[in-house]
């Protein structure tokens, strides 16, 4: 009975995958058209979106092989810059998408803006980056209904990979940017409230984005 008494006050271990994206092994495009490359002298996935892509997809995505992702953390390296031909509203938008649903259009996500990193506009700064909860919660609604409260700003640099990590915990995930112990962004109130889906790395429009280096720590 001891033994059974230790065994059962042991907690349980996170499990963690990783995915180092320098193959497209295992991984689907979902809007998107992915290649591996090498970017800044690393090799990763880059993502752009299809020609004649129309307005509106906002699931740009490529989908990891994890299926219940519910609490835990998510690292990468990502890049994002405006691609050639972008709108002049186009800031390289590049992110991490999690609990993602079977039909790809639900999830939450942290997403950055590069260009508004060292943008000469405070105002830009303070919109380095992004919280959203889709298909509901657009940056846009957020931003008009909670200004201040789903954005904020981080040093970015157009086309330089950067350190993100994500930690969720039920109703709250944290932001952490540059490997900084203090996270950049917090939620406490993930809009879709708590449930298990998939792990998709994330491009906005007008956006080549590149991917390296995930791990994904389930708890």
């Amino acid at each position: 009975m001891r033994g059974l008494f230790l065994l059962l006050t042991v907690p349980l271990l996170a499990i963690a995958q990783t995915f180092p994206l320098e193959t497209m092994e295992g991984v689907r495009a979902n809007k998107v058209v992915a290649e591996a490359v090498t970017h800044k002298g690393k090799k990763g996935i880059r993502l752009v979106e299809p020609a004649g892509a129309a307005d509106g997809n906002e699931d740009r995505l490529l989908l990891l092989p994890v299926a219940d992702f519910q609490d835990g953390a998510i690292e990468a390296e990502i890049s994002g810059e405006p691609g050639g031909g972008a709108s002049q509203a186009a800031r390289g938008f590049v992110g991490v998408a999690f609990r993602v649903g079977e039909d790809t259009a639900k999830f939450d996500a942290f997403y950055l803006r590069p260009t508004n990193g060292r943008a000469d506009d405070q105002v830009r700064r303070n919109h380095s980056v992004q919280y959203i909860s889709h298909p509901a919660w657009t940056w846009s609604r957020l931003r008009t209904e909670e200004p201040k409260k789903y954005e904020s700003y981080v040093d970015l640099v157009p086309g330089e990979w950067t350190r993100v990590r994500i930690e969720v915990d039920g109703v709250k995930a944290r932001l952490f940017v540059h490997g900084n112990a203090q996270p950049t962004l917090i939620v406490n109130d993930l809009k879709q409230g708590e449930w298990k889906g998939r792990v998709g790395l994330w491009i906005g429009p007008g956006t080549i984005g590149h991917f390296r280096n995930v791990k994904v720590t389930k708890k």
